[in-house]
């Protein structure tokens, strides 16, 4: 494309066209990739032990593990993923199994499953078994939390703007219910000091001040806080810290315990590709006795006398697979390992700022540059005139895959993540240049 115009032209000309077909312009074939590149877990284990994050033939077998059309280049991770092939595989089976046998002495051995999952939450996380609640997912579990806690007139909520609706205007909500006040901190756009971030929120706090929440990297910037920093801040204060870490579960390797946070909430679907609608809620130990858990179903009983946060998951007929499958979803993180996944992330999203800069000098990211400020979410604008239809040009005529992003934040949200190339990582960076 030479022009703006003709760039508009076109994906006015696709879009009409895929509107018309009731399908995208270009189409989805409906089946993907075979298993013809897939490895067993055991020899990937094997192979990440001397990978590094820009070793290209070891991503490429990663990549194989999932069954992601050729021709795509996902990066919407920040939204919804693929899982492996050893998850599907645990989903399809235990799923298959619970259809050919829905009786309760069948369906019992879930429960002892459902345990496992917890465990292996609680070792991937760096938490205790007892502080490990499996919910459905992200927004579940922040509102489990919303509602779990005792505030009233009086009391105040320090939360960031970049929050998530769920960790954001869901507060709105409960402020106008229960008469608590709700004060909304703003960052710096680009930050590149820990301090500078921080100051806001202390800033913010008095001795009214309760909980404060926030994204541990934001949805909307891509923008990463330092959460170790913040709970240290509000434990000082005697205040509540609550991380939304639906963009850093699977992506960032965390340790609770040493963040220091009061809770903590996180998707299956999102960077863990994991199984869909399992979701992970920490509750620190000591914080368990005063949340109330928002839902109360069959065997309420059995998950007090079981003890820790059992109770926050009580949450009747659930999708036993989904569950079970959690625990090989962390298999299949620890066999490359959370570090080198971390590391990875942060390579090929700090490769894709620096190649859409090369050929775009004055594109702008609204996710900062300092490697620490950020880490697999980039949220890119470039000069044109209509960026949702570049993130649907984007898809129909170069079949990349992200997100779009409204303002004040504008433009589109690309999320890297173990199943992309550096190779990719080019394709988009051309894509962009020729939209220009």
């Amino acid at each position: 494309m030479s022009n703006r115009r003709g760039f508009l032209r076109q994906v006015a000309a696709g879009t009409a066209g895929a509107v018309a077909l009731g399908a995208p312009a270009l189409g989805a074939p409906a089946l993907g990739r075979t298993r013809s590149g897939a490895v067993s877990i055991e020899d990937l284990a094997a192979r990440a032990r001397t990978a590094s994050p820009t070793d290209e033939a070891f991503w490429e077998i990663v990549k194989g593990q999932f069954p992601l059309h050729p021709d795509l280049i996902l990066m919407n991770a920040a939204n919804l993923c693929p899982s492996p092939y050893p998850v599907q595989d645990a989903v399809f089976r235990l799923t298959r199994d619970v259809d050919q046998d829905a009786s309760f002495q069948n369906r019992a051995k879930f429960g002892g499953l459902a345990e496992t999952s917890r465990e292996a939450l609680a070792r991937f996380l760096g938490a205790s078994p007892n502080e490990i609640a499996i919910t459905r997912n992200t927004s579940e579990s922040n509102n489990t939390i919303l509602n779990g806690l005792s505030l009233g007139a009086g009391d105040e909520v320090v939360i960031w703007d970049q929050n998530h609706p769920t960790n954001n205007i869901s507060w709105e909500v409960r402020a106008e219910r229960w008469g608590f006040e709700l004060k909304r901190v703003s960052t710096p756009d680009r930050p590149t000091t820990e301090e500078e971030l921080v100051a806001v929120f202390r800033g913010a706090m008095s001795p009214r001040t309760r909980v404060i929440a926030f994204s541990h990297v934001s949805n909307v910037t891509g923008v990463a806080l330092p959460a170790k920093a913040l709970c240290t801040l509000a434990r000082a204060a005697g205040v509540a810290s609550h991380v939304d870490g639906a963009q850093s579960f699977g992506a960032l390797d965390i340790d609770l315990h040493d963040m220091g946070c009061d809770f903590y909430t996180g998707s299956a679907h999102k960077w863990f590709v994991g199984p869909k609608e399992a979701g992970v809620l920490y509750v620190r130990e000591n914080r368990i006795p005063e949340l109330w858990a928002s839902d109360v179903g069959v065997g309420w009983q059995g998950a007090i006398e079981s003890g820790g946060a059992r109770k926050f998951d009580n949450l009747g007929q659930r999708d036993d697979a989904a569950v079970a499958a959690v625990a090989t979803a962390v298999e299949f993180h620890e066999a490359i390992g959370p570090a080198l996944i971390e590391a990875r992330i942060r390579a090929l999203s700090a490769a894709l700022k620096e190649a859409v800069r090369e050929r775009i000098p004055s594109v702008e990211f609204h996710t900062s540059d300092v490697p620490e400020r950020s880490a697999g979410v980039v949220v890119v604008k470039i000069p044109v005139d209509d960026q949702r239809q570049l993130f649907n040009w984007l898809y129909e005529e170069h079949r990349i895959a992200g997100g779009p992003r409204g303002e004040p934040y504008g433009g589109v949200r690309l999320c890297p993540h173990i199943y992309n190339t550096m190779e990719q990582i080019d394709r988009v960076a051309s894509a962009f240049a020729a939209a220009v």
